[in-house]
């Protein structure tokens, strides 16, 4: 019976595959994912000025509706100290300084961590909620998604970091990857990635790439909702 519910693997397909293929296609989701984010918080970004442009009944922002713009400056300025510090990681990894990127990678983490604890401590202390007016709707609505598209990068940031920890002997020849390992399938008779630690690297440069992106929308949501 278990013979019968066990899938059949034929492992001769799918392994060896060249990792110059999947770091392509890490490149290119993560382009396809910043594209599908600006959409996302376009519909914020409308919001905002169309809402504000009707002000129906004088209501748009009242007078109570003030968040912190000092809380709101150091959530946006830890997305962005984050995001630079895994660009310098990057570069350090290019260059072989593999411990450097691990360093910069833990900061980089726990900045990202601080801004969505910052982030939080703002909206238990400005005093408004999501029915408090238009602008509260709004804002309320972009911080929050924000925070959500903040903790999936870093849970992406946490799993290179992890990787690249992990495997640290296998860069200096003091170990090898099991095959399977990487996969974590134990079942199979080789790699399904020829070389599959070496996507550590493409993985990075797709993050990099995202990361910046994200803290770019944070720039703007700060602008908007801050200074506008």
């Amino acid at each position: 019976m278990s013979e019968l519910t066990r899938p059949a693997l034929d492992y001769g397909i799918v392994e060896d595959e060249p990792p110059e293929l999947l770091a392509r296609n890490l490149g290119s989701a993560a382009h396809l994912l910043a594209s599908a984010t600006a959409f996302f918080f376009l519909a914020f970004l409308f919001a905002y000025f169309y809402l504000r442009s009707l002000d129906n009944a004088g209501l748009w922002r009242p007078k109570h509706v003030d968040p912190s713009q000092a809380l709101g400056a150091l959530v946006m300025a830890t997305v962005v100290a984050s995001a630079v510090l895994v660009r310098l990681g990057l570069d350090d990894h290019r260059a072989d300084r593999r411990p450097a990127w691990r360093r910069k990678g833990a900061a980089a983490l726990a900045l990202g961590i601080a801004a969505v604890v910052l982030q939080v401590v703002e909206w238990a202390t400005i005093g408004f909620g999501p029915a408090d007016g238009a602008f509260a709707s709004v804002f309320i609505g972009w911080t929050a998604f924000y925070v959500l598209f903040v903790v999936g990068t870093l849970f992406w940031l946490e799993t290179v970091l992890a990787t690249s920890i992990r495997y640290r002997g296998w860069a200096a020849g003091l170990r090898e990857v099991a095959p399977g390992e990487a996969s974590g399938d134990p079942g199979r008779p080789g790699h399904d990635i020829r070389d599959p630690v070496s996507l550590v690297r493409a993985e990075l440069e797709a993050l990099s790439f995202y990361w910046a992106f994200l803290a770019g929308v944070g720039v703007l949501a700060w602008i908007v909702l801050y200074l506008a």
